[in-house]
């Protein structure tokens, strides 16, 4: 257990409102460039060369270095020979933020450079910049000019700012060229040809309106460390100034010297340490500065020791650092979880939201946080749920957390209810009602409003056409059904039937879930076996053809009905949802050892294939034998702790003791990653982290379960549907 007391200050910090929303948003609405993910080559880089001129590169990307930098732990490293007669080109993309296209706010282009040598302005490169977006029709390049023209020489070893403005590029296609949608930057040969080897290192790249202040701001304060097996986590008060581009963390190790280690974005107030080693002791100091590098004063000092831990103390580690995505990212106004962090800070999502509300249960039983904390945190949650934007009773994917409204994220016609995503947030509700049943006035308060929110919604209105045998997952006040998603099969919607058959107030026929979810439709029905690897589930999503193999579908379809509803203990006409949901985890962990295309990283401890961004930065379904590019995500094995356990933990071991500098963050591992393409994602998703404390607590206590399955309408749902006993 975590003593409470000592993060009590930390804990009510994050009940007030914060500023985080707006200095996230200052980071990525400027910057463009500040470290490589990859420890050799920033991914989202190219390069070419021909004839006698060359550039380096590490596997056709910029390679970076940690000798020099601004923003640690790395920087790009730019390395050529131009020669007479030849042409090298580097192109350096932008990482694009899940839901936060490229609006930059400024119209000056900062970078800083560094070089061991002299470089005479005349020897620089050419500079020339594409307006392009993910997705847009356009592919705007600008006309390339002089880097010489802004920076003059470079001096040796002195950190230079060199200011361009946007203005002086020049479009040279027909769509023109848009200063606030850069999405890359190209340097390439300039017209000196003098065959020697030159080399600059680039960091911290910025797009803003100004150079940024030189007065320094306050100190940050309150700075705590607490060592775990290979890493530090600190943690600290925010220091309130818009100002702020970063907080430089510096570590003096095993009482060496004091050195930078790296940075954190203004707006987050945690940060891990990757030392590597489970013996040792460091120091930290926090300072905060400016985009021009006005730096504060040091905050105070603070002490950790990493040291070897148990599986327990390991499995409650990624519990808690899961958690912390809901508790400290959370939207300040809704108390919900944002889609994604970095992303857009208004865009709360409902579902991992629903999600959030689960691991906060565990949160409260295990002291991370306080459990009074945690009441107040979900009054918060439930009381802007009854004033967002509702329809029969049900919310929208995502909703603004500042005024409630749906916002239409995937088409116009999602403008309205999203009934699966309501059933997650609800199967969240129904288990907080569940868990917090002390006879406290805050704690009647919410089981007061919870039911209030569970008896408005209006299952029954979701069946939609004339022949009422199953739910659909859309409704639009403006378009009424015009996604006509029907709910079917083997997927993640399992538990909207559930919900709905149980529903105290607008219930639906206890049929239904065997007209619509479990009707047998199509090729392959619902409950038919399947063998994979000698292993066998009645649970399959896409149908073996006499081309294809067919596939069990991404791992989310174990987890998310499941988070809340016990498997265990009774079973449909068809399917054993423990067992085959089990049968599932082990087939994903059986595809990455037999690894059929040989991607580097699969194996028995590096598993789990699932829906997560890719390196393309696309969100993919992936699945076994079918959508499989080398991405791994880490909650598709960690959140099958339940079903797996000694697999999942194989897993956590490896990943965050062989691979923690890279996968281990402020909340635990990030999205996902890919060996065979050596990227590794920036953000977290709010679908991902909560089912990696919820189900590793469920493996270990059941303790989510219980909470869920305690209440009434649940057993009784169970009764209607005519659940047998498990096997």
């Amino acid at each position: 257990m975590i003593d409470c007391r000592a993060i009590l200050p930390l804990v009510l910090a994050a009940l007030l409102p914060s500023t985080a929303a707006i200095a996230d948003q200052h980071f990525s609405d400027e910057v463009f460039f500040d470290t490589s993910l990859a420890p050799d080559a920033y991914y989202y880089s190219s390069g070419q060369s021909s004839g006698e001129s060359r550039i380096a590169l590490v596997g056709g990307k910029l390679p970076v270095t940690t000798d020099h930098f601004i923003s640690g732990p790395n920087a790009l490293r730019l390395a050529w020979t131009s020669a007479k007669g030849g042409n090298w080109s580097a192109e350096i993309n932008s990482y694009r933020w899940r839901n936060r296209p490229a609006r930059w706010a400024g119209t000056m282009l900062y970078v800083w450079a560094w070089s061991d040598q002299p470089i005479a302005a005349g020897d620089l490169p050419q500079l020339a910049l594409v307006d392009a977006l993910k997705g847009d029709w356009s592919n705007n390049p600008t006309a390339p000019l002089p880097l010489s023209q802004f920076s003059g020489d470079i001096p040796a070893r002195r950190w230079v700012r060199i200011a361009i403005p946007l203005t002086r590029f020049q479009p040279t296609a027909i769509g023109g060229f848009d200063p606030q949608r850069v999405g890359s930057l190209v340097l390439s040969q300039g017209p000196a040809v003098d065959g020697k080897a030159h080399e600059l290192i680039l960091d911290d790249i910025r797009l803003q309106p100004d150079p940024g202040p030189t007065v320094a701001p306050r100190a940050p304060e309150g700075l705590t460390a607490t060592g775990y097996e290979r890493h530090v986590l600190l943690q600290w008060r925010p220091v309130a100034d818009p100002n702020i581009a970063q907080y430089v963390i510096s570590r003096s190790l095993n009482d060496g010297p004091w050195v930078s280690v790296g940075v954190q974005r203004a707006g987050v107030t945690r940060y891990v340490d990757w030392i590597g080693n489970s013996h040792a002791r460091a120091a930290y100091r926090v300072a905060a500065r400016t985009s021009a590098l006005a730096q504060s004063s040091a905050s105070n000092e603070a002490v950790a020791a990493t040291h070897p831990m148990s599986d327990d103390e390991l499995l409650t580690m990624v519990e808690d650092a899961n958690f912390h995505y809901y508790w400290d990212a959370a939207e300040p106004v809704s108390g919900m979880a944002r889609e994604s962090q970095p992303g857009d800070d208004d865009m709360i999502a409902l579902g991992a939201s629903g999600f959030g509300v689960m691991s906060m249960i565990v949160a409260a039983e295990r002291g991370f946080i306080p459990r009074e904390a945690a009441v107040e945190r979900m009054l918060k949650i439930t009381r802007f749920l009854e004033r967002a934007d509702r329809f029969h009773g049900a919310w929208g994917h995502f909703m603004s957390g500042r005024t409630g409204h749906v916002i239409p994220h995937f088409q116009i016609y999602d403008d309205g209810a999203d009934l699966v995503e309501t059933s997650f947030m609800m199967q969240g509700l129904l288990a907080a009602r569940g868990y917090y049943t002390r006879n406290t006035p805050a704690e009647r308060e919410l089981r007061a409003r919870i039911t209030k929110l569970w008896e408005g919604v209006d299952w029954d209105w979701f069946r939609a056409t004339p022949m009422r045998d199953a739910l659909y997952w859309h409704w639009s006040p403006n378009y009424g059904w015009a996604i006509h998603f029907r709910l079917e099969g083997w997927n993640e919607v399992m538990i909207t039937y559930l919900l709905a058959v149980a529903s105290p107030t607008h219930p639906v026929p206890p049929s239904i879930y065997y007209t619509g979810y479990t009707g047998h439709r199509g090729a392959d029905p619902y409950g038919t076996p399947r063998t994979y690897f000698g292993i066998t589930t009645t649970q399959s999503y896409i149908p073996p053809t006499k081309d294809s193999p067919g596939s069990t579908g991404p791992l989310f379809f174990t987890h998310y009905s499941f988070l809340g509803y016990d498997p265990r203990g009774v079973r449909d006409r068809f399917s054993d949802y423990f067992e085959s949901n089990r049968a599932l985890a082990r087939i994903s962990q059986a595809y990455s050892i037999a690894n059929p295309n040989h991607f580097a990283g699969y194996g028995a401890d590096s598993w789990g294939l699932t829906a997560v961004d890719g390196p393309d930065q696309s969100y993919h379904e992936y699945k076994p034998f079918l959508e499989d590019d080398g991405t791994i995500a880490p909650t598709g094995a960690v959140a099958s702790y339940a079903y797996t356990p000694e697999a999942s933990l194989a897993a956590i071991k490896h990943w965050y003791r062989d691979m923690g500098d890279r996968l281990w963050g402020i909340y635990g591992f990030t999205d996902s990653f890919n060996q065979q393409q050596d990227w590794y994602s920036g953000i977290y998703m709010g679908l991902n982290q909560a089912p990696q404390t919820v189900m590793i607590e469920n493996g270990r206590t059941g303790l989510v379960w219980r909470a869920f399955m305690s209440n009434p309408e649940i057993r009784e749902m169970q009764r209607k549907l005519g659940l047998i006993p498990d096997r």
